[in-house]
């Protein structure tokens, strides 16, 4: 379940064309659409400041290009309809790239978007096989959401007792805390953050 993620960008070294969008060059504003409820690539901080790794990568085109950065909060099952509408000038988050290459201006792939699925560690879960007749969990329109519903993976979804949709992967987690849900299907990047900074009684299938 592999994938990778990529980023809708200007190329930093002087490129004249934005990438994945419908900005114009001579803009002196770039506004970023990204998810916020995405840890560690994008999130509201305790003080109400959007941080993140994607964030700090935007910034620093955005310096090099002489732009200001406009962070721009989204609703990742709406990014098409943000762009399309010129609400914002780029889609910047994990964005899996396979199956979409003809739809979008994309930049290098940065980061590896390995799908994993994440359970809690007493539940008893210890393979693929082992979530037939369970709940799982995942966001809507997510890399996690294509990947369980490919045709490589359509047997193992239909054996779930059922696949349940989150606005994001914090409300998923919650509900996983609470066992509500059986597991999370989910990028590896946003799987690790999650355990780390919500400490021990979870493992990654």
């Amino acid at each position: 379940m592999k994938k990778y993620l990529a980023l809708f960008l200007t190329m930093v070294m002087g490129a004249s064309v934005l990438a994945g969008c419908g900005g114009s060059d001579s803009a002196k504003t770039f506004t970023v659409g990204f998810d916020a409820e995405y840890p560690p690539y994008g999130y509201r901080t305790e003080s109400g400041d959007y941080a993140g790794f994607d964030l700090d990568l935007a910034a620093e085109v955005c310096e090099r290009n002489g732009w200001e950065l406009v962070k721009q909060p989204i609703d990742w099952d709406a990014k098409d309809m943000e762009l399309n509408s010129g609400a914002i000038d780029c889609i910047w988050n994990g964005f899996t790239m396979t199956g979409r290459e003809d739809e979008y201006t994309w930049s290098v792939p940065y980061i590896d978007n390995s799908q994993v699925i994440v359970c809690n560690e007493n539940s008893g879960i210890n393979s693929l096989e082992d979530l037939a007749g369970k709940t799982v969990g995942v966001q809507a329109a997510s890399a996690a959401l294509d990947a369980l519903n490919s045709d490589d993976r359509k047997e193992l979804t239909a054996s779930f007792g059922s696949l349940q949709e989150f606005s994001d992967y914090n409300s998923a987690f919650v509900e996983l805390q609470s066992g509500s849900i059986d597991a999370v299907a989910m990028d590896i990047g946003v799987a690790n953050y999650q355990i780390k900074s919500r400490g021990e009684g979870y493992k990654v299938l």
